[in-house]
């Protein structure tokens, strides 16, 4: 079949709640709903579980809205898979799993809370073989920071190589974060990704697990460790590659190529430039502000190669006119 399918997958991890972990909510609290929202917002343009759509605290919107926008040319099926979201969202999802992740210093999950999200992914994974293409996107506030986690304690020297929402990489937060996880981690394989992991990472590594066509993660840091998690658990990565922005790749705080490489994971990324944009919110973009979520790189770089820059970026600055309104509402 050459039916592609765009999956987000959602979730929550309570690391997000640590102040200034993350600007991918515009409160600390607030970030345990973003996921949900990012939900609400891809497939019916507004939102419940908040008013208005999820934005940094200085006002940036979600990257969900570039998402939206590329799913809207393209016409690609979409579906949301919720991992273990504190927030369920108000629009129909698949269900892997029921567990939130918790704060990775007191060790996320359970090795059998692990098994059972990765298992039922994979379930899932392996149902889909009437799709050709499966193109799999994250909502998880933290993501970046449970992902480097898992990376270092796979044995990557990820720790000052993984991106963030933010222009100013919160590095020596992260650095404590991820020292006091990695030390109260198991040392057995399956306890310490269980420990150090998300349950997003989870449900995306079980998918790629199961599913049989071409696999793309559309995503950044978290798609690394994603590559990493199967690798770790002898699942081939030969028909996996990676479609992230250029904001990512591009990111002097970080190493995103480099860890690719070391990974020996296909890496592509969207050439979406914002910079010309007459609105503020997307030419924050062009500054280091959110740089990837929700599959926006994998997405745009489908819709610019199908209908080119300029009608990809017409399409985000009507949504963005859009949810401008929705949020003033």
């Amino acid at each position: 079949m050459n039916l592609d399918l765009f999956l987000l997958v959602i979730g929550t991890t309570d690391t997000s709640l640590i102040p200034g972990i993350t600007l991918a909510g515009a409160s600390p609290e607030l970030t345990l709903f973003t996921p949900a929202a990012d939900a609400e917002y891809l497939l019916t343009g507004s939102t419940k579980s908040i008013v208005g759509i999820p934005v940094t605290p200085s006002g940036i919107p979600t990257p969900a809205i570039i998402s939206r926008a590329s799913i809207k040319l393209l016409g690609i099926p979409h579906l949301v898979v919720n991992a273990g979201s504190r927030i369920n969202p108000q629009v129909p999802y698949l269900r892997v799993g029921e567990t939130p992740g918790r704060d990775i210093r007191k060790r996320a999950f359970l090795k059998e809370e692990f098994e059972e999200i990765f298992g039922m992914a994979k379930q899932l994974g392996a149902s889909l073989d009437f799709v050709g293409s499966l193109i799999v996107g994250e909502s998880i506030p933290g993501g970046t920071t449970t992902a480097a986690a898992t990376l270092v304690g796979l044995g990557y020297e990820a720790g000052d190589r993984t991106s963030s929402t933010s222009p100013h990489n919160p590095k020596e937060l992260k650095r404590r974060v991820i020292s006091q996880a990695i030390a109260n981690a198991p040392k057995e394989l399956l306890p310490r990704i269980a420990a150090l992991t998300d349950p997003v990472l989870t449900a995306i590594a079980g998918l790629m697990a199961g599913f049989k066509g071409r696999k793309v993660l559309a995503g950044g840091t978290q798609m690394l460790a994603v590559v990493a998690i199967l690798k770790a658990l002898s699942f081939p990565i030969d028909e996996v590659e990676i479609i992230t922005t250029k904001w990512v790749v591009e990111d002097p705080s970080a190493d995103f190529l480099g860890l690719a490489k070391e990974l020996g994971v296909k890496v592509s990324n969207s050439t979406l430039d914002l910079s010309d944009s007459k609105f503020p919110g997307l030419r924050a973009y062009e500054e280091g502000y959110v740089k990837e979520g929700v599959g926006a790189g994998g997405l745009s770089y489908m819709a610019i190669s199908a209908f080119g820059h300029q009608r990809v970026i017409e399409s985000i600055e009507r949504e963005y006119i859009m949810l401008t309104k929705l949020n003033v509402s």
